[in-house]
């Protein structure tokens, strides 16, 4: 007889716990994990594949606290294909930029909705604040039926009001948007493109190409469906796409008739589209960390008038440089910093009565809308307390070589940085007798200082 004080050991298999457990326990799982699991047994099969209750758990537990998971395509698609989608649209989220083109909103941000993905516009105000616009501009999501769907508005005049419930009700206002692909290339590049046709039509499947695109009904000729395949903007690119059609044109009998169709469809296609492909590239390291104060997306007055956007980022060879975020989609752009330094080692507060001095006797640019209160660009209490300091010796003459030839370079300037206890920092160049003061354009995951545009 055993003892009272004795424990026993319980083996318990997962066959013995309740379901509501199990579908718990398995929501935790990736779907490679949730493949192989399947394959221990056929009692878990149909469980794995077909139960709506643990793809819809899985969903719930990756991406409930952001969106309304039972609210994706009015709560009538599977939720296996809304957790495939899902997965697809996580990388979205976050910054992007314009490229390869000039923007004055080259900042695009992506954020969860409710059913959908938002894509907004993220531009300075022009009020002589530190607020920021945030226009809607891209919802993309999924329909009833099951199919991926992407409206653009070129114009930014429609939003969506609490009567749309799901993307189904857009079609009141589909004559003012525009059906786009959104194109994945790899992780940190997007492509959006207007469809070839008034129905979105995908003539490459996510499963087999990587893209998201839009999906819907509708008959398309082959002649449209070839225009669709390699419109500009989509991979492959356009000049391989022409330089391959040359000599498809040059070996190919009756090669000169298929050029000139060619050309008519091409030129029919451009009289036809509404908005020009857009390329976007993600902007991986978009705020600071402890390792890296300084990195991210800020915004600054360097005058008393204009609120700039700019790009701090640590480069592959110990540096620091820093960017106008509209100059980011120019040519060359790369090779034009506000300011570059080798240096990152910050000196420690306090500071010497010499570097003291360097601050103390320089003016915070400040907007005109709040000139008269200083407090509220920097606060005092914030303003007084410096965590640290850095050097920084930024010349135009390290980044490209012999630019300023046998004189001495004019760009040439030594600076400062000054990180301040709240998190926020601030540069000038000791030519100058002003400092810029930066802040951060988002935080944790949310536009800081949002204008409210809804009377506009």
């Amino acid at each position: 007889m055993a003892k009272p004080d004795e424990i026993h050991a319980i083996s318990l298999s997962f066959t013995d716990f309740p379901e509501d457990v199990q579908l718990c326990i398995l929501s935790f799982l990736t779907p490679s994990d949730i493949s192989n699991f399947a394959c221990t047994s056929k009692r878990f099969v149909s469980l794995c594949r077909d139960d709506p209750r643990l793809w819809f758990s899985m969903c719930n537990r990756k991406w409930g606290s952001k969106t309304q998971i039972n609210k994706w395509g009015s709560g009538k698609i599977s939720y296996k294909l809304l957790y495939n989608t899902l997965l697809e649209y996580e990388n979205l989220i976050g910054f992007w930029r314009r490229s390869g083109a000039e923007s004055d909103s080259p900042l695009i941000f992506f954020e969860w909705g409710p059913f959908h993905i938002a894509g907004s516009r993220v531009k300075p105000s022009r009020t002589g604040t530190y607020e920021v616009i945030k226009l809607p501009f891209l919802w993309m999501g999924i329909t009833s039926k099951g199919e991926i769907v992407n409206y653009l508005d070129p114009v930014g005049k429609v939003e969506l009001s609490e009567s749309v419930m799901n993307l189904d009700d857009l079609g009141v206002v589909e004559n003012e948007l525009v059906p786009v692909n959104v194109n994945f290339v790899g992780r940190t590049h997007v492509v959006v493109e207007e469809n070839g046709t008034a129905f979105g039509y995908s003539c490459n499947s996510p499963q087999n190409r990587g893209f998201m695109k839009v999906s819907s009904s509708g008959n398309m000729k082959e002649e449209e469906y070839e225009d669709l395949c390699v419109s500009p903007g989509s991979l492959p690119d356009r000049l391989m796409t022409d330089i391959y059609q040359y000599f498809a044109n040059k070996t190919s009998p009756g090669g000169n008739g298929s050029a000139r169709r060619q050309r008519r469809r091409e030129r029919e296609r451009q009289g036809r589209r509404k908005w020009e492909p857009e390329d976007y590239v993600k902007i991986v390291n978009c705020s600071p960390t402890p390792a890296r104060p300084l990195q991210g997306l800020w915004k600054g007055f360097c005058d008393e008038t204009t609120l700039e956007f700019f790009l701090v980022s640590y480069d592959d060879i110990g540096g620091i440089a820093c960017r106008r975020l509209v100059e980011l989609c120019k040519p060359f752009s790369a090779y034009a910093p506000v300011f570059w330094t080798s240096n990152t080692t910050f000196i420690e507060s306090p500071l010497s009565s010499e570097e003291e001095n360097i601050y103390e006797s320089r003016m915070h640019i400040q907007p005109l809308a709040e000139a008269d209160d200083l407090c509220e660009i920097l606060p005092s209490a914030d303003k007084s307390v410096i965590l640290c300091m850095l050097c920084m010796n930024s010349s135009y003459d390290l980044v490209i070589p012999d630019l300023a030839g046998s004189t001495v370079n004019p760009r040439q300037a030594e600076g400062r940085i000054w990180q301040y206890e709240n998190g926020t920092f601030g540069f000038a160049f000791l030519r100058d007798n002003h400092i810029i003061d930066l802040r951060c354009i988002a935080q944790n995951g949310r536009i800081l200082e949002a204008a409210d545009i809804s009377g506009e």
